[in-house]
């Protein structure tokens, strides 16, 4: 008699029904999960598995098992490190991502940034990585280019596909599946360098939450899931932006006010060129600079977390240090 697929338990306790199936423990995910980056299973069973979770939703304790399995496999060197980690897994298409700009602010002025995403999954959006070329940055290649980047420049940006790169493979089948699964949101909660401060964007509300608890359940201290422009952390400046915090540990939501009164009008083309335009004092763009400034002073309240929370007071500050950027330095 055959003997079962020792993944088959896993596919199982999600798919045995609305009364059968139930969430993976995070063990169980742990153990999953570590059996996907191992290569131990067959492909069908992974589509089964990916689909069903994204029928059920992925709980938080299946994510931080996931995340567990992860880092226990792809760790970094010790000694490298970073004071914020950023997720940028979406893309843009009706924006350009300013808030790129943030993240070269913020290292330029001692705040390191570790910046990682996947690019390609889906047609028609700008990708972080594809930006970098603007401002004559590469991608890090090795976590040695990191530690490199970092140390110089105080940014470094690493793809999913060199971070881990079986999840970057995983990414891709989206085109295939026909949707986006749970590894989607899984390395937006990776954290390698286990950085103070955690930022990721998310474009469906009901997932903000699942990201909040996540990020808790990993030990996060000083985190913020942005339902931003695109599903990118980036502050929309002209509409109120939900927001969930974790400040010292404790999980909060909220309302980041809007910038400007009304909409802006949305540029008819989107010229990544216009970034490093902003960015030199060229560019004339009030939505562009509203999303810098937004984004930015978002950002700072968790760099100051015992702080009390004044918004006027974080969006001046955001101003003075966007207006104390070196234009010259790319």
């Amino acid at each position: 008699m055959a003997q079962e697929h020792p993944f088959a338990q896993y596919v199982r306790i999600l798919g045995k029904g609305k009364k059968g199936s139930r969430s993976l423990t995070r063990d169980e995910a742990r153990d999953a999960m570590g059996m996907i980056l191992d290569g131990g299973i067959r492909p069908e069973q992974l589509g089964a598995f990916l689909m069903l979770l994204r029928v059920k939703e992925e709980a938080p304790e299946e994510l931080a098992g996931f995340a567990d399995a992860v880092r226990s496999r792809y760790q970094p060197p010790e000694g490298i490190s970073a004071t914020v980690d950023w997720a940028t897994y979406a893309g843009k298409k009706r924006h350009l991502p300013w808030f790129m700009l943030v993240a070269l602010v913020l290292a330029e002025q001692g705040t390191p940034v570790f910046m990682h995403g996947a690019r390609g999954h889906t047609a028609g959006r700008l990708y972080s990585e594809d930006m970098l070329g603007v401002f004559g940055i590469e991608a890090c290649a090795s976590w040695g280019d990191v530690d490199r980047a970092l140390e110089h420049t105080g940014f470094a940006f690493m793809s999913i596909d060199r971070l881990c790169p079986p999840l970057g493979e995983i990414i891709q089948l989206r085109n295939i599946l026909g949707l986006r699964s749970p590894v989607h949101t899984l390395c937006r909660m990776l954290n390698p360098l286990d950085a103070e401060v955690t930022i990721d964007g998310v474009f469906h509300p009901p997932y903000a939450p699942m990201h909040q608890k996540t990020a808790q359940l990993l030990g996060t201290h000083q985190a913020v899931t942005v339902r931003g422009d695109g599903g990118e952390a980036e502050v929309k400046p002209d509409s109120d932006c939900e927001l969930h915090w974790i400040i010292n540990g404790e999980l909060g939501t909220g309302v980041w006010p809007r910038l400007y009164p009304q909409r802006l009008v949305k540029d008819e083309q989107l010229d990544p060129k216009d970034l490093l335009r902003l960015w030199r004092g060229e560019l004339n763009h009030p939505y562009g600079e509203g999303a810098v400034i937004s984004t930015l002073a978002m950002v700072l309240r968790l760099l100051q977390p015992d702080q009390p929370v004044e918004t006027d007071r974080l969006i001046e500050q955001a101003r003075e240090r966007w207006e104390a950027r070196d234009r010259r330095r790319f």
